[in-house]
Protein backbone atom coordinates (compact mmCIF):
# COMPACT_ATOMS: atom_id res chain seq x y z
CA UNK A 1 0.00 0.00 0.00
CA UNK A 2 1.40 2.95 -1.00
CA UNK A 3 1.53 5.40 1.91
CA UNK A 4 2.74 8.73 -0.04
CA UNK A 5 1.46 10.06 -2.88
CA UNK A 6 0.12 13.21 -4.49
CA UNK A 7 -3.50 13.51 -4.23
CA UNK A 8 -5.81 14.75 -7.20
CA UNK A 9 -8.32 17.46 -7.30
CA UNK A 10 -12.17 15.50 -7.11
CA UNK A 11 -13.02 17.90 -9.78
CA UNK A 12 -11.41 19.82 -12.18
CA UNK A 13 -14.11 22.35 -12.24
CA UNK A 14 -15.77 25.36 -9.83
CA UNK A 15 -19.18 26.52 -10.70
CA UNK A 16 -19.67 30.07 -9.89
CA UNK A 17 -23.21 29.90 -10.70
CA UNK A 18 -23.98 29.24 -13.98
CA UNK A 19 -20.20 29.80 -14.98
CA UNK A 20 -18.16 26.92 -14.85
CA UNK A 21 -14.25 27.86 -14.00
CA UNK A 22 -11.84 25.33 -14.81
CA UNK A 23 -8.47 24.45 -13.50
CA UNK A 24 -7.25 23.13 -17.10
CA UNK A 25 -7.94 27.27 -18.68
CA UNK A 26 -6.67 28.73 -15.36
CA UNK A 27 -3.30 27.39 -16.02
CA UNK A 28 -2.87 28.17 -19.35
CA UNK A 29 -4.14 31.41 -18.67
CA UNK A 30 -1.79 31.95 -16.19
CA UNK A 31 1.04 30.22 -18.31
CA UNK A 32 0.27 33.03 -21.00
CA UNK A 33 0.83 35.99 -18.73
CA UNK A 34 4.16 34.46 -17.40
CA UNK A 35 5.66 34.50 -20.75
CA UNK A 36 4.24 37.58 -21.68
CA UNK A 37 5.65 39.14 -18.19
CA UNK A 38 9.09 37.85 -18.76
CA UNK A 39 8.87 38.50 -22.77
CA UNK A 40 8.41 42.16 -22.40
CA UNK A 41 11.10 42.32 -19.76
CA UNK A 42 13.62 40.19 -22.10
CA UNK A 43 12.43 42.90 -25.15
CA UNK A 44 13.00 46.31 -23.23
CA UNK A 45 16.44 44.57 -22.26
CA UNK A 46 17.19 44.07 -25.71
CA UNK A 47 16.35 47.68 -26.65
CA UNK A 48 12.64 47.36 -28.05
CA UNK A 49 9.39 49.11 -26.45
CA UNK A 50 7.02 48.24 -23.19
CA UNK A 51 4.12 46.38 -24.81
CA UNK A 52 5.76 45.35 -28.31
CA UNK A 53 5.83 41.50 -26.87
CA UNK A 54 1.54 41.74 -25.88
CA UNK A 55 0.80 43.35 -28.91
CA UNK A 56 2.58 40.49 -31.27
CA UNK A 57 1.04 38.07 -28.42
CA UNK A 58 -2.61 39.06 -29.52
CA UNK A 59 -1.46 37.52 -33.12
CA UNK A 60 0.56 34.19 -31.56
CA UNK A 61 -1.72 32.97 -28.62
CA UNK A 62 -4.63 32.75 -30.51
CA UNK A 63 -3.22 31.09 -33.69
CA UNK A 64 -1.49 28.68 -31.21
CA UNK A 65 -4.04 27.69 -29.47
CA UNK A 66 -5.88 26.30 -32.56
CA UNK A 67 -2.83 25.38 -33.65
CA UNK A 68 -2.18 23.00 -30.28
CA UNK A 69 -6.22 22.02 -30.57
CA UNK A 70 -5.75 20.83 -34.35
CA UNK A 71 -2.38 18.74 -34.10
CA UNK A 72 -3.91 16.70 -30.88
CA UNK A 73 -7.19 15.95 -32.87
CA UNK A 74 -5.71 15.07 -36.01
CA UNK A 75 -2.73 12.52 -33.97
CA UNK A 76 -5.29 11.34 -31.72
CA UNK A 77 -8.20 11.42 -34.31
CA UNK A 78 -9.92 7.94 -32.74
CA UNK A 79 -10.81 9.77 -29.82
CA UNK A 80 -13.19 12.06 -31.75
CA UNK A 81 -13.73 10.04 -35.04
CA UNK A 82 -14.07 6.52 -33.92
CA UNK A 83 -16.33 3.75 -33.70
CA UNK A 84 -18.91 5.26 -30.55
CA UNK A 85 -17.05 8.71 -30.34
CA UNK A 86 -18.86 12.21 -31.10
CA UNK A 87 -17.08 14.44 -33.47
CA UNK A 88 -18.27 17.66 -31.58
CA UNK A 89 -15.90 16.77 -28.55
CA UNK A 90 -13.01 17.84 -30.80
CA UNK A 91 -13.92 21.37 -30.15
CA UNK A 92 -14.18 20.79 -26.44
CA UNK A 93 -10.80 22.31 -26.24
CA UNK A 94 -11.67 22.39 -21.76
CA UNK A 95 -11.41 19.08 -21.54
CA UNK A 96 -7.74 18.86 -22.20
CA UNK A 97 -5.88 18.16 -25.31
CA UNK A 98 -3.35 20.52 -26.84
CA UNK A 99 -0.16 20.07 -28.88
CA UNK A 100 2.60 21.64 -28.30
CA UNK A 101 3.95 21.12 -31.70
CA UNK A 102 1.28 22.68 -33.21
CA UNK A 103 0.95 25.33 -30.84
CA UNK A 104 4.24 26.60 -31.35
CA UNK A 105 4.60 25.95 -35.42
CA UNK A 106 0.75 27.76 -35.65
CA UNK A 107 1.88 30.13 -33.06
CA UNK A 108 4.66 31.38 -35.29
CA UNK A 109 2.51 31.96 -38.09
CA UNK A 110 0.73 34.30 -35.90
CA UNK A 111 3.75 36.10 -34.29
CA UNK A 112 4.89 36.25 -38.03
CA UNK A 113 1.81 38.56 -38.69
CA UNK A 114 2.14 40.39 -35.67
CA UNK A 115 5.98 41.39 -36.19
CA UNK A 116 5.47 42.02 -39.76
CA UNK A 117 3.07 44.72 -38.69
CA UNK A 118 5.29 46.56 -36.34
CA UNK A 119 7.62 46.07 -38.40
CA UNK A 120 10.49 43.94 -36.10
CA UNK A 121 12.54 40.32 -36.84
CA UNK A 122 10.80 37.56 -35.34
CA UNK A 123 13.61 35.56 -34.49
CA UNK A 124 14.39 38.40 -32.33
CA UNK A 125 11.01 38.48 -30.90
CA UNK A 126 11.07 34.71 -29.97
CA UNK A 127 14.47 35.20 -28.39
CA UNK A 128 13.18 37.34 -26.14
CA UNK A 129 9.65 35.03 -25.48
CA UNK A 130 11.63 31.55 -25.55
CA UNK A 131 12.10 31.09 -21.74
CA UNK A 132 8.91 32.76 -21.01
CA UNK A 133 7.40 29.49 -23.31
CA UNK A 134 9.13 27.35 -21.24
CA UNK A 135 7.82 28.85 -18.42
CA UNK A 136 4.40 28.65 -19.76
CA UNK A 137 4.24 25.06 -20.58
CA UNK A 138 5.61 24.34 -16.93
CA UNK A 139 2.39 26.04 -15.58
CA UNK A 140 -0.12 24.73 -18.20
CA UNK A 141 0.88 21.11 -17.47
CA UNK A 142 -0.79 21.55 -14.22
CA UNK A 143 -3.92 21.71 -16.23
CA UNK A 144 -3.38 18.11 -16.61
CA UNK A 145 -3.62 17.32 -13.04
CA UNK A 146 -7.08 19.06 -12.69
CA UNK A 147 -7.79 16.55 -15.41
CA UNK A 148 -6.37 13.32 -14.23
CA UNK A 149 -4.44 12.96 -17.37
CA UNK A 150 -1.20 12.78 -18.95
CA UNK A 151 -0.04 10.06 -16.35
CA UNK A 152 3.09 7.54 -17.07
CA UNK A 153 2.58 3.76 -15.52
CA UNK A 154 2.10 3.33 -12.19
CA UNK A 155 4.18 3.13 -9.05
CA UNK A 156 4.38 3.17 -5.41
CA UNK A 157 7.30 6.07 -5.37
CA UNK A 158 6.34 8.88 -3.10
CA UNK A 159 5.69 11.24 -5.35
CA UNK A 160 2.87 9.19 -7.64
CA UNK A 161 -0.14 10.89 -8.77
CA UNK A 162 -3.26 9.17 -7.18
CA UNK A 163 -6.06 8.65 -9.89
CA UNK A 164 -9.50 8.02 -9.30
CA UNK A 165 -11.80 5.82 -11.65
CA UNK A 166 -13.14 7.18 -14.23
CA UNK A 167 -13.73 6.94 -17.89
CA UNK A 168 -10.58 5.64 -19.97
CA UNK A 169 -8.45 5.48 -16.84
CA UNK A 170 -8.29 2.86 -13.56
CA UNK A 171 -7.55 4.33 -10.15
CA UNK A 172 -4.61 3.75 -9.11
CA UNK A 173 -0.92 5.64 -8.54
CA UNK A 174 0.80 6.77 -11.10
CA UNK A 175 4.19 8.10 -12.48
CA UNK A 176 3.25 12.01 -12.68
CA UNK A 177 4.83 12.67 -15.87
CA UNK A 178 2.72 16.03 -16.13
CA UNK A 179 4.61 17.15 -12.96
CA UNK A 180 8.38 15.62 -14.64
CA UNK A 181 7.59 18.07 -17.80
CA UNK A 182 6.47 20.63 -15.48
CA UNK A 183 10.12 20.49 -14.01
CA UNK A 184 12.19 20.44 -17.12
CA UNK A 185 10.49 23.31 -18.59
CA UNK A 186 11.45 25.07 -15.54
CA UNK A 187 15.08 23.64 -16.30
CA UNK A 188 14.64 24.45 -19.67
CA UNK A 189 13.64 28.17 -18.79
CA UNK A 190 16.65 28.74 -16.51
CA UNK A 191 19.13 27.00 -19.11
CA UNK A 192 17.78 29.39 -22.17
CA UNK A 193 18.22 32.57 -19.37
CA UNK A 194 21.84 31.08 -18.43
CA UNK A 195 23.01 30.71 -22.32
CA UNK A 196 21.48 33.36 -23.77
CA UNK A 197 24.11 35.99 -21.11
CA UNK A 198 26.86 33.96 -21.36
CA UNK A 199 26.83 33.77 -25.43
CA UNK A 200 24.93 36.70 -25.80
CA UNK A 201 22.62 34.62 -28.38
CA UNK A 202 20.76 35.91 -31.42
CA UNK A 203 18.57 35.31 -34.56
CA UNK A 204 16.45 33.05 -33.19
CA UNK A 205 19.09 31.16 -31.42
CA UNK A 206 17.88 31.26 -28.08
CA UNK A 207 14.96 29.87 -29.52
CA UNK A 208 15.93 27.10 -31.06
CA UNK A 209 17.74 26.02 -27.81
CA UNK A 210 14.65 26.03 -26.03
CA UNK A 211 13.18 24.09 -28.55
CA UNK A 212 16.16 21.45 -28.58
CA UNK A 213 16.39 21.27 -24.70
CA UNK A 214 12.65 20.53 -24.58
CA UNK A 215 12.15 17.61 -27.15
CA UNK A 216 15.20 15.87 -25.25
CA UNK A 217 12.64 15.98 -21.92
CA UNK A 218 9.54 15.23 -23.66
CA UNK A 219 11.45 12.24 -25.45
CA UNK A 220 11.64 10.39 -22.28
CA UNK A 221 8.99 11.19 -20.77
CA UNK A 222 6.68 10.20 -23.49
CA UNK A 223 8.21 6.82 -23.25
CA UNK A 224 6.64 7.06 -19.16
CA UNK A 225 2.89 7.61 -20.38
CA UNK A 226 0.43 4.95 -20.88
CA UNK A 227 -2.20 7.72 -22.53
CA UNK A 228 -3.44 5.84 -26.24
CA UNK A 229 -1.28 7.37 -28.81
CA UNK A 230 0.31 6.27 -32.28
CA UNK A 231 3.08 4.41 -32.86
CA UNK A 232 5.58 4.02 -35.74
CA UNK A 233 7.75 1.10 -35.82
CA UNK A 234 6.89 0.56 -32.40
CA UNK A 235 7.48 3.67 -31.01
CA UNK A 236 5.05 6.95 -29.48
CA UNK A 237 4.30 9.55 -32.62
CA UNK A 238 5.54 12.09 -30.39
CA UNK A 239 9.35 10.96 -29.82
CA UNK A 240 9.54 10.60 -33.66
CA UNK A 241 8.51 13.77 -33.74
CA UNK A 242 10.61 15.45 -30.67
CA UNK A 243 13.03 13.63 -32.37
CA UNK A 244 13.20 15.28 -35.67
CA UNK A 245 12.40 18.33 -34.51
CA UNK A 246 15.61 18.15 -32.03
CA UNK A 247 17.31 17.29 -35.02
CA UNK A 248 16.49 20.54 -37.04
CA UNK A 249 16.68 23.13 -33.74
CA UNK A 250 20.66 21.93 -33.61
CA UNK A 251 20.82 22.08 -37.34
CA UNK A 252 19.74 25.81 -37.16
CA UNK A 253 21.76 26.45 -34.15
CA UNK A 254 24.71 25.62 -35.83
CA UNK A 255 24.02 27.19 -39.42
CA UNK A 256 22.99 30.47 -37.71
CA UNK A 257 26.08 31.21 -35.31
CA UNK A 258 28.07 30.63 -38.78
CA UNK A 259 25.76 32.56 -41.19
CA UNK A 260 24.54 35.51 -38.44
CA UNK A 261 27.13 35.28 -35.71
CA UNK A 262 26.48 38.05 -32.66
CA UNK A 263 23.37 38.99 -32.04
CA UNK A 264 20.92 42.29 -33.56
CA UNK A 265 21.96 45.45 -32.79
CA UNK A 266 18.34 46.91 -33.31
CA UNK A 267 15.55 44.61 -32.76
CA UNK A 268 13.00 47.44 -32.61
CA UNK A 269 13.39 50.19 -35.56
CA UNK A 270 12.33 53.50 -34.54
CA UNK A 271 8.65 54.30 -36.07
CA UNK A 272 7.97 57.85 -34.90
CA UNK A 273 4.48 59.69 -36.38
CA UNK A 274 6.96 61.18 -39.27
CA UNK A 275 7.91 57.38 -40.33
CA UNK A 276 3.89 55.84 -39.89
CA UNK A 277 1.50 58.69 -41.07
CA UNK A 278 1.43 59.41 -44.35
CA UNK A 279 0.32 62.79 -44.01
CA UNK A 280 2.80 63.17 -41.77
CA UNK A 281 5.60 62.09 -43.75
CA UNK A 282 4.40 64.44 -46.88
CA UNK A 283 4.35 67.19 -44.56
CA UNK A 284 7.79 66.79 -43.04
CA UNK A 285 9.06 66.28 -47.35
CA UNK A 286 7.68 69.42 -47.75
CA UNK A 287 9.22 71.23 -45.19
CA UNK A 288 12.47 69.69 -45.84
CA UNK A 289 12.13 70.89 -49.64
CA UNK A 290 11.48 74.50 -48.03
CA UNK A 291 13.96 74.59 -46.47
CA UNK A 292 15.91 73.54 -49.21
CA UNK A 293 14.54 76.13 -51.14
CA UNK A 294 15.17 79.14 -48.63
CA UNK A 295 18.98 77.59 -48.07
CA UNK A 296 19.51 77.96 -52.25
CA UNK A 297 17.90 81.49 -52.19
CA UNK A 298 20.18 82.49 -49.72
CA UNK A 299 23.23 81.27 -51.06
CA UNK A 300 21.89 83.75 -54.26
CA UNK A 301 21.50 86.51 -52.08
CA UNK A 302 24.03 89.08 -52.72
CA UNK A 303 23.55 90.62 -49.29
CA UNK A 304 25.18 87.00 -48.11
CA UNK A 305 28.31 85.12 -47.59
CA UNK A 306 31.11 84.36 -50.50
CA UNK A 307 28.61 84.28 -53.60
CA UNK A 308 27.88 88.21 -53.01
CA UNK A 309 30.88 89.37 -54.95
CA UNK A 310 30.33 87.53 -58.18
CA UNK A 311 26.44 88.46 -58.54
CA UNK A 312 27.36 92.14 -58.02
CA UNK A 313 30.08 91.76 -60.77
CA UNK A 314 27.63 89.65 -62.70
CA UNK A 315 25.19 92.49 -62.24
CA UNK A 316 27.51 95.32 -63.21
CA UNK A 317 28.24 93.83 -66.41
CA UNK A 318 24.97 93.63 -67.39
CA UNK A 319 24.10 96.91 -66.80
CA UNK A 320 27.35 98.15 -68.56
CA UNK A 321 26.53 96.27 -71.79
CA UNK A 322 23.00 97.92 -71.55
CA UNK A 323 24.05 101.27 -70.96
CA UNK A 324 25.94 101.03 -74.54
CA UNK A 325 23.63 99.41 -76.01
CA UNK A 326 21.44 102.13 -75.61
CA UNK A 327 23.94 104.65 -76.51
CA UNK A 328 24.77 103.39 -79.33
CA UNK A 329 20.79 103.18 -80.59
CA UNK A 330 21.04 107.48 -79.66
CA UNK A 331 23.35 107.98 -81.61
CA UNK A 332 22.38 105.86 -84.78
CA UNK A 333 18.35 107.68 -83.84
CA UNK A 334 20.11 111.23 -84.19
CA UNK A 335 21.89 110.55 -87.21
CA UNK A 336 18.88 109.37 -88.89
CA UNK A 337 17.50 112.40 -88.06
CA UNK A 338 19.99 114.84 -89.45
CA UNK A 339 20.12 113.26 -92.35
CA UNK A 340 16.34 113.29 -93.02
CA UNK A 341 16.39 116.93 -92.14
CA UNK A 342 19.57 117.77 -94.79
CA UNK A 343 17.53 115.57 -97.54
CA UNK A 344 15.65 118.46 -98.44
CA UNK A 345 17.91 121.12 -98.33
CA UNK A 346 19.63 119.31 -101.31
CA UNK A 347 16.76 118.57 -103.05
CA UNK A 348 15.72 122.46 -103.26
CA UNK A 349 19.38 123.11 -104.55
CA UNK A 350 18.96 120.89 -107.22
Amino acid sequence: MNLAYIPSPSTGVIHLGPIPLRGYAFCIIIGVFVAVWLGNKRWIARGGKPGTVADIAVWAVPFGLVGGRLYHVITDYQLYFGEGRNWVDAFKIWEGGLGIWGAIALGAVGAWIGCRLRGIPLPAWADALAPGIALAQACGRWGNWFNQELYGRATDLPWAVEISDGPNRVAGTYHPTFLYESLWCLGVAALVIWADRRFKLGHGRAFALYVAAYCVGRGWIEYMRVDEAHHILGVRLNVWTSIVVFILAVVYLVLSAKLRPGREEVVEPDRGPAASDPETKDGAEGETQGEAKDGAAEAKDPADGESAPKTDAGAGAKSDVKAEAEAASAEATEDAGTADAEAPKTAKKL
